[in-house]
C-alpha cells in the first residue's frame, strides 16, 4: 500500500480544514468498509485520509422531536437498527436494515458514509429518498440542505464539494404512510442487490392520495419514478391500478447491465416489484 498523510482532527471544522478540494487523492474516511476495499483493490490510493473517528461522537446521536427525526452521519447501519426511535418512527428502514450487507460490515459502515459514497447498489438511499429526507452537510461557509433525491449527481458521484461532509439526515417520521422496500438480489439475502425499490403511501382507506415511488441498483443512481407515482396518484386499489403503475415504471425506468443481470433482465422486476410493494404497503396497515 502506498503511503499517505493520515489526519485525526478533533472537531469537524479541523476536519473540514484538512480537506482539499482540489485535490482528489484526499478523502474523508469514517467506518472505511468501501474505502478501504478500494485502497486494497489499487482503485483509490490516498495523498491524506481525514479519520472522523474522534468527531463521532457528536455526530452519531439518533434524535426525535416535533416530528422529524434526525440521523447523525456518523451512527453505524447497526445503531440505526438498534435504536427504538428508528424501530418506532421509521419502520420501514429498521426492517430493511437486517438485509443490509451483514453484521460485521453494519457495526463499520457509518450513514454518512454510505451516503456519500453514491454506490448504487446501496439499500439505505431510495428508502430515504421516498420518505422525503433531506441531508445536511457542513463546508467553510457553513450548513446546507440537499433534498435525498439531488444528493447523487452520477455513478459514485454527489454534488457534494471535496470540503464538504455530511453531518445528519432529516426526514419527516413514516407516521400513517405505508412503506416498503423490496430487493432483489442474485446471491444471498444480505448481497448487493441487482435492484431495490422503494414504495411509500398516503391513503385514505382504498384510495391512494399519494405516492413516491423510487428504484435503485438497476441505475446508475437512485431514481424516483414520477410516472409511476402519477398514475397511483388519485386512484383506488385493484388490479387494473397495479398494471398501469407498473407499465409506467418500466417504461420510465433506465437500467444499466453488470454482473448482476443485464438491462432487459432489470426492467420486468422494477414492474413487478410495484404491484408486490403495493400490495405488501396495503394489506400491513398504518404502523
Amino acid at each position: 500500500m502506498t503511503p499517505f498523510d493520515l489526519r485525526e482532527p478533533e472537531s469537524l471544522q479541523e476536519a473540514i480544514s484538512f480537506l482539499d478540494p482540489q485535490d482528489p487523492t484526499t478523502r474523508a474516511i469514517a467506518g472505511g468498509t468501501a474505502l478501504m476495499l478500494m485502497m486494497k483493490a489499487g482503485v483509490f490510493q490516498p495523498g491524506r485520509l481525514v479519520s472522523l473517528r474522534k468527531v463521532a461522537r457528536q455526530y452519531s446521536q439518533i434524535a426525535s422531536a416535533d416530528g422529524e427525526i434526525r440521523l447523525g452521519a456518523m451512527a453505524t447501519l447497526s445503531d440505526l437498527a438498534h435504536s427504538p426511535i428508528v424501530r418506532r418512527e421509521l419502520p420501514v428502514v429498521a426492517d430493511a436494515l437486517p438485509m443490509l450487507s451483514n453484521v460485521r460490515v453494519r457495526n463499520v459502515a457509518t450513514l454518512g458514509g454510505q451516503l456519500a459514497h453514491a454506490d448504487p447498489h446501496t439499500d439505505l438511499p431510495p428508502i430515504l429518498i421516498a420518505l422525503g429526507a433531506r441531508i445536511v452537510a457542513a463546508g467553510p461557509d457553513g450548513e446546507r440542505t440537499i433534498p435525498a433525491e439531488e444528493l447523487v449527481s452520477g455513478y459514485y458521484a454527489t454534488v457534494l464539494a471535496g470540503n464538504e461532509l455530511i453531518t445528519d439526515v432529516r426526514l419527516p417520521a413514516q407516521g400513517s404512510r405505508r412503506a416498503a422496500y423490496l430487493k432483489w438480489t442474485t446471491r444471498s439475502a444480505d448481497d448487493w442487490p441487482a435492484l431495490g425499490v422503494a414504495i411509500v403511501l398516503d391513503v385514505d382507506g382504498n384510495l391512494i392520495r399519494d405516492a413516491r415511488v423510487v428504484v435503485s441498483a438497476a441505475t446508475d443512481r437512485p431514481t424516483r419514478l414520477t410516472a409511476a407515482e402519477d398514475a397511483l396518484r388519485g386512484g383506488h386499489m385493484d388490479e387494473a391500478l397495479l398494471r398501469r403503475a407498473g407499465e409506467a415504471a418500466g417504461e420510465q425506468v433506465d437500467p444499466v447491465s453488470d454482473a448482476r443481470g443485464s438491462a432487459d433482465y432489470k426492467r420486468k422486476p422494477v414492474s413487478v416489484s410495484i404491484g408486490r410493494g403495493i400490495r405488501q404497503c396495503m394489506a400491513e396497515g398504518p404502523s
